[in-house]
């Protein structure tokens, strides 16, 4: 028997960070490292964009129905930005989390702090881009917003990056592949976290070795002769 028993409960990861920080492509890559997680689907009244579809990239709602979903409780935070809504549904999330599967949600900010009010024990990564010369680049590559749009983002972004100190980690978002690899190294280390010990297993064999050792006393163990 091992001297401690650790939670066997996924861990809830919030990512956020400014648009076109890549968060959607680095979650891509992380399932290369790492198959048990399952990535929680947000709900937006935004229309999709080229090639996205419904309940993949987003649920996609009309304002009603978002509205509809926020007076029956079906979020667990929501916000408002860039003139759409957009929000995360509490659907399968704690189902998962209590089969042992790691949870990701892939939110704002905003969101991101709204669940640290009702869930500290969740682990907060911001991602970054590199700078923002390469976040304005990525943003206009997109080619699917008007420049009005783009500026209002970059806008939105410094006021994001000025949040970073109240997340867990941050990760550089210089390459790809490197920063999937901290993300899930992250993910890892937080399952070795203290704070998920739930019992200390003390009368055990090792600990009367230990006992026995102090009062310098002649001893056999199963395994063990001193």
């Amino acid at each position: 028997m091992n001297i401690i028993k650790t939670s066997s409960r996924g861990a809830l990861v919030v990512l956020s960070g400014p648009s076109g920080s890549g968060k959607d492509t680095v979650i891509e890559r992380l399932k290369e490292y790492n198959d048990n997680f399952w990535i929680s689907v947000s709900a937006t009244s935004r229309q999709p964009r080229p090639g996205e579809e419904d309940g993949i990239s987003y649920y996609f709602k009309t304002e009603d129905e978002f509205k509809k979903m926020i007076d029956n409780d079906e979020l667990l935070e929501y916000n408002y930005y860039n003139g759409n809504y957009y929000g995360t549904p509490k659907g399968k999330i704690e189902k998962f989390l209590k089969e042992g599967t790691n949870v990701i949600l892939v939110i704002d900010v905003n969101g991101a702090l709204s669940i640290k009010k009702k869930l500290p024990e969740a682990v907060f990564i911001f991602l970054i881009p590199p700078s923002m010369k390469d976040l304005i680049i990525r943003l206009k590559k997109r080619g699917t917003e008007s420049s009005d749009k783009i500026l209002s983002r970059f806008k939105e972004a410094y006021k994001e990056i000025n949040e970073v100190n109240k997340y867990n980690y941050v990760v550089i978002n210089d390459e790809i592949d490197t920063a999937a690899r901290k993300v899930n190294a992250i993910i890892e280390a937080e399952k070795c976290s203290v704070e998920r010990i739930e019992e200390l297993y003390l009368n055990n064999p090792e600990e009367e070795m230990h006992e026995l050792l102090i009062d310098d006393k002649e001893f056999v163990n199963d395994d063990i002769k001193i």
